[in-house]
Parts: structure tokens; C-alpha cells; sequence
């Protein structure tokens, strides 16, 4: 990979990229407040599944699906993604941060020469989620596919190991061995949804839909979601 694309995926993958990632926990607040999750055993175990049962099935499976979308100019195909997303979206809470991330991300494109400006406005007029902006972000850098999946997916996984910490609550150093258990799992993930055609790809994950909306009316709380 050439240093200027891997330099690229990197930026993409920081959690200081200002697009909101550090507010939502993605129900993992909720799973505590309920008890599902009380130690570092439990939030790696959680965290664990829910790359592989539905980030792996959902977001990655788009993101592989798009980022060629975008290099090839396949409009039609980009916009029945992020149609996609929208609908699949299980909790107001859910679609709220795929919407609020992906509008962010798309101001933050504005400002820098990853994407052309026909591409932006393209994006721009989709009501943009944030995996179809994120593969349109990854499809200007040049590195290959698998490298932008494990961008994304690592960028995932850092922000939810920070909601782990302050949500359980637990120490930096369980933190990192958190992320080393999801950094293991992540190519594992990535294999699956590269090899996931339309019909394959799946948003079911009724227990996240749940602690979603258990998470809207929760009575104290940290995330957006």
C-alpha cells in the first residue's frame, strides 16, 4: 500500500475524525444499564458477537459492496445502499447516528481532496448514512478493498471499546485487551462479509433493537444511542 493511502485510512479510522463517533455506544450503555454487561469478560464477549452477528452482516458487507460502487460511478447501485441502511435501521436512535455520522463525514469531505466534487454531491443528495459515505471516502484513497474494511472496522471497534470503559465502567489497560480480542476478530469478519451477496445481507439483531429502544427513554445515560 502506498503511504499516502495508508496515511488516508488511518485519519479515517481515528476516533478524533469530527464526526460524532465517541457519543453513541450502539446499545452497548443500555446493555449495562440492564446487567447484560457488568465486567471486562462480559464486554468482550459482547462486543465480540456484535461484529460478527451484525456489523460483519450489515455495515462491512455495504461498505464492500460500495466502496467499487463508488470507483466504478454506480449511482444507482450507491444510492439502493444507503436506501438500504435507512430501512434497516431498527430504533430512530440507530438511523439518528447512521445519518448524523454520514453528514458529518460528508462536510468533512468538502474540505479535503479525497472525493471530487461531483461524487460529494452525489452523496450529499442521498441523505447520506455513514457507510456509504465512509466508502466513498476509502474508494479515493486507492488502497484495496480489505484495507478499507479493516479501516472501518477498527475505527468501530475503538470507539465502542471507549464506550466499554466509561459505561461499565472499566480501566484503560482492559480497555486494550478488549481491542486486542476484537483486533483478532476483525479479519475473521471482514472474510465473511466480503463473500456476502444481496440476499445474504441482514440487518437481524433483535436484542440490539431492543436495549435501543429500552436506551431511548433510559433514565440516565452517557450516548446518543
Amino acid at each position: 500500500m502506498r503511504d499516502a493511502s495508508l496515511l488516508q485510512l488511518m485519519w479515517l479510522a481515528s476516533p478524533a475524525l469530527p464526526i460524532g463517533g465517541f457519543a453513541y455506544s450502539e446499545c452497548f450503555e443500555a446493555a449495562v444499564d440492564s446487567a447484560r454487561v457488568t465486567t471486562e469478560a462480559d464486554a468482550s464477549i459482547w462486543l465480540c458477537d456484535q461484529l460478527h452477528l451484525s456489523l460483519a452482516r450489515c455495515d462491512l458487507a455495504v461498505l464492500a459492496q460500495a466502496v467499487s460502487a463508488w470507483q466504478n460511478q454506480d449511482h444507482t447501485r450507491i444510492a439502493a445502499l444507503n436506501a438500504w441502511v435507512l430501512q434497516t435501521r431498527e430504533s430512530s436512535e440507530l438511523r439518528a447516528q447512521t445519518e448524523q455520522m454520514g453528514r458529518s463525514l460528508l462536510e468533512w469531505l468538502r474540505n479535503h481532496t479525497t472525493a471530487s466534487a461531483a461524487q460529494i454531491e452525489t452523496l450529499a443528495a442521498l441523505q447520506p448514512t455513514y457507510p456509504l459515505a465512509f466508502a466513498l471516502a476509502a474508494s479515493s484513497t486507492g488502497a484495496a478493498l480489505r484495507d478499507c474494511l479493516l479501516s472501518y472496522a477498527f475505527g468501530w471497534a475503538e470507539n465502542m471499546v471507549q464506550a466499554a470503559i466509561k459505561s461499565v465502567p472499566l480501566g484503560q489497560s482492559a480497555g486494550q485487551r478488549i481491542l486486542s480480542s476484537l483486533s483478532a476478530e476483525i479479519p475473521a469478519a471482514i472474510d465473511h462479509a466480503l463473500l456476502l451477496a444481496d440476499t445474504e445481507r441482514q440487518a437481524y439483531s433483535p436484542m440490539l433493537a431492543i436495549l435501543s429502544a429500552q436506551h431511548e427513554i433510559q433514565y440516565s445515560r452517557l450516548f446518543r444511542s
